[in-house]
């Protein structure tokens, strides 16, 4: 049976669904030991992130002018010639419909070059 908070997350992601200028993903945080090794593995973002991570759509306007907002900035790394899975591809169509950054990063100058270009605004349609 699920807890009150559970049952209060899925009615708002079922809620929230159908918007276009919204985004939501459940990011379950936790360990578990590995059964092979006995390792611990952690999956998630990071202790203490919210139980839902994405990205609004938000679209500036002249009052808006001088204020900051964040922007979800999704940095992808390959190595060399790696390539981008169908499923990576399908998450970048996502993320940029919304307004967010996605990028292939390849090398240290790579990540420079995607922050440089957000800081300038450069990252937009």
């Amino acid at each position: 049976m699920a807890n009150a908070e559970t049952t209060l997350q899925q009615q708002i992601r079922l809620a929230v669904g159908t918007r276009s200028d919204l985004r939501l993903f459940r990011n379950q945080v936790g360990s578990l030991p590995d059964p092979r090794t006995g390792r611990l593995v952690t999956f998630g973002l990071a202790r203490g992130s919210a139980d839902l991570i994405g990205w609004r759509t938000v679209t500036i306007t002249p009052d808006m002018v001088g204020k900051t907002i964040g922007v979800a900035v999704q940095p992808e790394f390959k190595a060399g010639r790696g390539q981008q899975s169908a499923s990576q591809a399908g998450w970048q169509r996502a993320v940029e419909a919304r307004g967010g950054v996605y990028r292939l990063v390849r090398s240290d100058a790579d990540m420079l070059a995607l922050i440089a270009d957000v800081q300038a605004g450069r990252c937009w349609r």
